[in-house]
């Protein structure tokens, strides 16, 4: 444990914060975190705590469901410019002008969007319950799902159905390529190769599982493979690695890192617990509008 990492654990008792952390961001802050996983994880394990103040470490959309979540409680995001550039693929703006002119769509959305956006859909998802969700629903009817084409894609081929899909996507996921992965194949032939379900379709196809990151855990606990090739952000390879000490795991490409999740530093953590952290706002409206589809997902998770 380093002296700053100390510091940021008596402070953290001292100011009765609970940190969250996502599985992307850098180890060491990870090692200092209440609650370590996926962003609606996180803000479900915040909530179920109680927790009277929330430090979130990861992009601004994970520390906006926490606040829908837990209303009452004073929620900080670790790193003011930490946004996420698929949510803000889908602009609330355009999505309004979409929606006057598809009134008949059911509209699903990612999780991976801003507060302002769920406000305005039916229906939240996560990689992990979105199969899931779509199999309890009419997906005889039309259907636009939002902002990440190549999730969207991969539902609509893992279940043969036909949502209309926004032009968005993970810039991290969506750089692994074919070569990428036939790359880590041929210098690894005797590890299981898994991917996060941003990447791809012809990606997906190449691998032994396609997961969202609490899936990658579950992954590797109920396999006895002795190692594993990562298609995810880097910071994914730290946590298995701590988990399962025994089994290696390789990374798909070298540094496959999401710029915005690497932005929260130990600093950024401390700085906000010494009183200088940016608090998560939203009207009374959004917070309304915007836990709706978050609890039909809840309801049917």
């Amino acid at each position: 444990m380093t002296p700053i990492q100390e510091e940021i654990l008596a402070l953290k008792r001292e100011k009765e914060f609970t940190i969250l952390c996502h599985n992307y961001v850098d180890g060491s802050v990870q090692d200092i975190a209440d609650f370590v996983g996926d962003s609606l994880e996180l803000s479900q394990k915040a909530k179920k705590c109680g927790a009277k103040n929330i430090l979130f470490c990861g992009v601004r959309f994970m520390a906006e469901t926490a606040k829908l979540l837990s209303p009452d409680s004073h929620v900080y995001t670790a790193h003011p410019s930490a946004g996420c550039p698929m949510a803000d693929m889908c602009q609330p703006e355009a999505l309004r002008a979409w929606k006057r002119d598809h009134s008949e769509h059911l509209i699903i959305a990612y999780v991976n969007t801003t507060a302002e956006t769920k406000s305005l859909v039916d229906i939240c998802v996560t990689s992990g319950n979105a199969e899931r969700i779509l199999k309890q629903l009419d997906t005889t009817q039309p259907i636009l799902f939002l902002p990440d084409q190549n999730l969207g894609a991969n539902l609509n081929a893992r279940l043969g159905i036909k949502m209309d899909l926004w032009n968005g996507f993970c810039s991290t996921h969506h750089r692994i390529s074919v070569d990428d992965i036939g790359r880590a194949k041929a210098e690894h032939p005797e590890s299981s190769v898994f991917v996060h379900l941003e990447c791809k379709p012809e990606v997906v196809a190449l691998a032994d599982a396609a997961l969202s990151t609490a899936g990658m855990l579950k992954y590797v606990e109920n396999h006895d493979a002795p190692s594993y090739i990562v298609g995810t952000e880097e910071g994914m390879i730290y946590r298995l690695r701590k988990e399962f000490p025994e089994k290696t795991f390789y990374g798909m490409k070298p540094s496959i890192l999401c710029p915005n999740m690497k932005k929260v530093e130990l600093a950024n953590v401390l700085d906000c617990l010494k009183g200088n952290g940016h608090e998560i706002e939203l009207s009374d409206e959004i917070l309304e509008q915007a836990l709706r589809p978050v609890e039909k997902m809840l309801a049917l998770s």
